[in-house]
């Protein structure tokens, strides 16, 4: 089964890869290595989700936010390099939460996209990562995650 398939038999949609809203560009590759700017829980209609992570009640929100910052992370990666099968690895994410000074549940946020890259991809998706607070976020969003993946050429 395709990452595409999977993405479709476990009930996710992909979204529509958006351009960046600022100076920048959503990727860069060096070899055979993408590195992937900061992505976020973006709607199809260009807001994010936002707010501030404070307490253990909003993680499952936050989860699903993470998870919705890895599909922003697929749409652009399959923007980038066609079909998601011709990625090798996902060497690393990194996470990291609009959090409040207490909050230390980083972890726990930040699997919703492991997860959904486990769940896709496999062992593929297994990466090494780091799950982070920050005291703001752009555009307050709840979460932002970038990545490194290995591509087959």
């Amino acid at each position: 089964m395709s990452p595409e398939e999977k993405l479709v038999a476990l009930g996710f949609e992909l979204p529509p890869a958006l351009p960046p809203r600022f100076s920048y560009i959503p990727y860069r590759q060096a070899g055979d290595l993408l590195f992937l700017a900061g992505h976020g829980p973006r709607l199809p209609d260009d807001t994010y989700r936002t707010g501030k992570i404070s307490s253990d009640d909003q993680i499952p929100g936050a989860y699903a936010d993470a998870q919705l910052t890895a599909l922003n992370i697929l749409a652009t990666l399959k923007s980038a390099v066609g079909e998601l099968s011709r990625i090798k690895a996902f060497i690393k994410v990194f996470g990291m939460v609009n959090a409040a000074p207490d909050f230390t549940a980083h972890p726990k946020v930040i699997n919703g996209c492991s997860d959904l890259l486990v769940n896709v991809f496999d062992e593929v998706g297994r990466h090494a990562r780091s799950a982070v607070g920050m005291a703001s976020l752009p555009s307050n969003m709840t979460v932002e995650i970038e990545a490194i993946v290995q591509i087959a050429s």
